[in-house]
Order: structure tokens, then C-alpha cells, then sequence
């Protein structure tokens, strides 16, 4: 337990809590807890009543696996929105990105990418609900939005590779999105360029070479 010399035990246990979490050091742990401190109890019983709640309240659509607080999203069940095209992405926060941008169609969340040095592989990522989405005929065009890494690239050939005889359209999103980028990095504009700008699958692996 992270423990100075005259820190309350609570305090110590949120420090060391709050420091479990990815990027956070037992310094800004430390000026969490103390800012914490500093606020009201209400604002404090509000955070925590959210905390509590979290896990139990926020869940993954059925359709497409992205953020949800019933079975289904909301996007799934907007009727306006364009759901022959899919767009293809890895995490749930990539939709929250991808939405800035303004894209009017659906989505479908992998919850990962294909990694074979970390044991991931294609039955470790939501493919048989894209399968199943696929067979229903609805799906016209999908949009390949994995990162531009090593993992995402791969992610996106074997996407190409599987639905390739489907008869519907495999576009990847424009190069707006850097080498090596992560959508929740991206700014707005350069989102909606990227979608815009998407060009078909096989076009962009001849560019390429």
C-alpha cells in the first residue's frame, strides 16, 4: 500500500486504488484522492453511486458490440441511420470517435484485433456476429477502421480475405489516419476526411505496392 508518514489509512487505500489504474502514477493518485478530498461529500456520494453502478448499467449491444445501456444501442435502433454500411472497428471508444466525424452508417465492434504472438485469434473477436449480420443480406459496403499498426493491417487482410466472395463492397478508411494512429487520438475533421476519402480494399493494396 502506497503509505506516507501521517496519511489516513482511507486516503491510502483510495491512493492505491486509484493508482491500479492504467496510466496513473502513486503521484496523480495521490492529487486525485486529494482533490477528492476537497469536494463536497455530495460530489463525492456522486461519483461513487456512478462507480457503483457502472458495470451494471452500461453494457454491449447484441448487434454491433458497442457502448450500450440496454440490449441494444442506440445508433442500432435509429431507423435513419444507414445500416447497409457498416464500418469496422476494434474497441467500443472507437465508435465514440468515429461519431464526431459525422458517419451516418452502423458499426460493428471486434473488441480487439488479431494478434497471434498475444493468443488472439479470429475466434477471440466478434467475427461470427459479423458473420451472422453478413448472411442476412442487409450489409452493402464494409468500412476496415482498425489502427494503422501491424496488428490492425492484419486485422484488416484477414477481413478482406473472409468476406471476399459476399458480393458486397471492402473499403478502407483514407490515410487521414497516421501510421500507427489510434482513433481516439484523432481530431474531427481528420475523422470525417478518413471516411470520406475511403477507398475500396483491393485499390488500396495496389496502391500500396
Amino acid at each position: 500500500m502506497y503509505h506516507l508518514a501521517g496519511m489516513p489509512e482511507p486516503l491510502a487505500r483510495l491512493v492505491e486504488q486509484l493508482s491500479a489504474f492504467q496510466g496513473i502514477g502513486p503521484k496523480t493518485a495521490m492529487r486525485l484522492a486529494l482533490n477528492m478530498l476537497e469536494q463536497s461529500e455530495n460530489e463525492v456520494k456522486n461519483l461513487a453511486h456512478s462507480l457503483e453502478h457502472l458495470h451494471t448499467q452500461v453494457k454491449f449491444c447484441d448487434t454491433c458490440g458497442g457502448f450500450a445501456s440496454a440490449n441494444h444501442c442506440t445508433i442500432c435502433d435509429n431507423v435513419k441511420r444507414q445500416h447497409e454500411l457498416v464500418c469496422v472497428v476494434e474497441q467500443p471508444v472507437d465508435v465514440l470517435m468515429l461519431e464526431r466525424g459525422h458517419f451516418q452508417g452502423s458499426y460493428h465492434v471486434l473488441h480487439g484485433r488479431l494478434s497471434p504472438v498475444d493468443g488472439i485469434g479470429p475466434d477471440k473477436l466478434r467475427f461470427n456476429s459479423l458473420d451472422k449480420r453478413i448472411a442476412n443480406g442487409n450489409i452493402k459496403e464494409l468500412i476496415m477502421a482498425t489502427s494503422a499498426t501491424v496488428d490492425g493491417e492484419a486485422t484488416a487482410h484477414f477481413i478482406s480475405r473472409r468476406y471476399a466472395h459476399h458480393h458486397i463492397r471492402i473499403s478502407r478508411i483514407a490515410r487521414g489516419v497516421p501510421e500507427g494512429g489510434e482513433l481516439e487520438y484523432l481530431d474531427e475533421y481528420t475523422l470525417s476526411r478518413a471516411l470520406e476519402q475511403r477507398v475500396l480494399w483491393e485499390q488500396e493494396r495496389t496502391i500500396a505496392s
